[in-house]
């Protein structure tokens, strides 16, 4: 575990230890950190096993998602600590009875309520994006451009779909092929080319970066469709057919300007930029 890797976070003004995995792309964070702010109690680490006792005999297989990680104690030592990922940690949150668990477990119960409306009217998942955005500080010519995206994002993964594509592991193995092909930097090194982490790689697009991946994109859906490519591999040659697409553009466009049009800089610097501007 780096140093690089290692952070705290601060939650109600008090510290929660947290580590990175850079693999699995997750932040994993320290249980007994949390159990301490949200309930108070003068012996966190006693209160968490006994609730991972409860949580056992209740029938929960929270306990099986969690890991031990070494981690920094007060006494500038490390000592292996339970941990578990953002999901996870969401789920141990509605156990744990406390007037500050309340409002995340209100707001827990808000976005479920939400995602069941998205489900009988898929345009409010829409309206809810194009409201986030604005709030985040993007401009309108960017949202309509990243809810294009989503679009043609949706008319790729049904294509695969129709040619027996696994979503998860077999799209991501995809997708990378065509990000390779436009941008010569695979999704992973994308994401660390612009300082991200867990971070949505389109949303810290620029409006260029965003249209060439829509070029992309859509060139693999219309090639796939013609040509019926064959398991995985038939995809990834088309997939990287696609990505030589809107590679092409990117060339002739950095030829044009002099300028390279796949930046280091993400959605946070951008927009800082555009206010001082």
């Amino acid at each position: 575990m780096t140093k690089k890797n290692n952070s705290i976070m601060l939650f109600h003004k008090k510290q929660v230890r947290r580590h990175w995995n850079e693999d699995k792309e997750l932040w994993y964070f320290s249980v007994v950190d949390v159990i301490e702010i949200l309930t108070e109690s003068p012996r966190p680490r006693k209160y968490w096993n006994a609730l991972k006792t409860k949580l056992k005999e209740e029938g929960s297989q929270l306990s099986q998602k969690m890991g031990q990680l070494k981690m920094q104690s007060s006494d500038g030592k490390y000592y292996q600590t339970d941990v578990l990922d953002t999901e996870n940690l969401l789920r141990l949150v509605q156990s744990i009875p406390s007037s500050k668990a309340e409002p995340l477990k209100l707001w827990l119960a808000r976005v479920g309520y939400e995602r069941i409306e998205e489900t009988e009217d898929p345009e409010l998942a829409f309206e809810r994006a194009m409201k986030t955005y604005l709030q985040k500080g993007y401009s309108k010519e960017w949202i309509n451009q990243r809810l294009k995206s989503i679009e043609v994002r949706k008319e790729l993964t049904d294509e695969w779909q129709a040619r027996g594509m696994k979503e998860g592991l077999e799209y991501a193995i995809l997708t990378d092929e065509i990000t390779k092909a436009w941008a010569d930097k695979s999704v992973k090194n994308y994401k660390k080319f612009k300082g991200l982490k867990k971070e949505n790689l389109r949303d810290n697009m620029t409006n260029l970066e965003l249209v060439l991946n829509m070029l992309a994109e859509a060139s693999t859906t219309e090639i796939s469709e013609k040509q019926n490519p064959q398991g995985l591999e038939g995809n990834k040659k088309v997939a990287r057919k696609g990505g030589h697409v809107a590679k092409k553009a990117r060339m002739e466009i950095e030829k044009q300007t002099g300028e390279n049009v796949v930046i280091s800089k993400n959605a946070k610097k951008l927009r800082l930029k555009k206010k001082n501007n």
